[in-house]
């Protein structure tokens, strides 16, 4: 007679490298921003706004054959430095179907957070936060209604942005 036993499953899984797991961010990341923006062929400057008063700005910084660099923003500007708060810079890998934060500005530059020499592992750990903060953003920016739809070409960028208090006249 034959006992029938349930399949067992392995004690221990596979671990995934800290590495590994930022390029599986950029990967789930190029398919959120691929939603919500279908960013191929845009023109230098996008607007998304879907009546909340807190429009979001797409802004296509460099081309290349390969990638293309972005600014993600709101139209809110930090009062002390000027700089569109927050903000992320993000690369796209057309081929490798990936997108990765470069930097991001939300209150402080990143040699604010980190110093100018990190370590590799601080600077793993800061692409780890960036990222997984570009994937909370762009899902929030979804549940909110922004898509391909909400899109509009914006022909003056800067006259849509809020100016905060301490920025000096001519700034913007």
């Amino acid at each position: 007679m034959t006992s029938l036993r349930a399949p067992t499953r392995p004690t221990t899984f596979p671990r995934i490298s800290r590495f590994g797991y930022l390029m599986g961010l950029y990967a789930e990341n190029f398919a959120r921003f691929e939603r919500l923006f279908q960013p191929h062929g845009l023109h230098p400057h996008w607007r998304s706004s879907i009546d909340d008063g807190l429009d979001v700005h797409l802004q296509v910084l460099e081309r290349h054959r390969y990638t293309t660099l972005f600014r993600l923003s709101y139209a809110l500007r930090d009062p002390v430095t000027g700089e569109p708060d927050p903000s992320a810079f993000l690369r796209l890998y057309r081929d490798a179907r990936l997108v990765e934060v470069t930097h991001c500005y939300v209150g402080k530059r990143w040699q604010d957070a980190l110093g100018l020499y990190p370590e590799p592992a601080t600077l793993l750990g800061h692409r780890l936060r960036m990222n997984t903060f570009l994937g909370k953003w762009l899902d929030y920016l979804g549940e909110q209604g922004h898509s391909p739809f909400t899109l509009q070409h914006d022909t003056a960028p800067r006259t849509h942005e809020r100016q905060g208090p301490a920025e000096a006249p001519g700034e913007g």
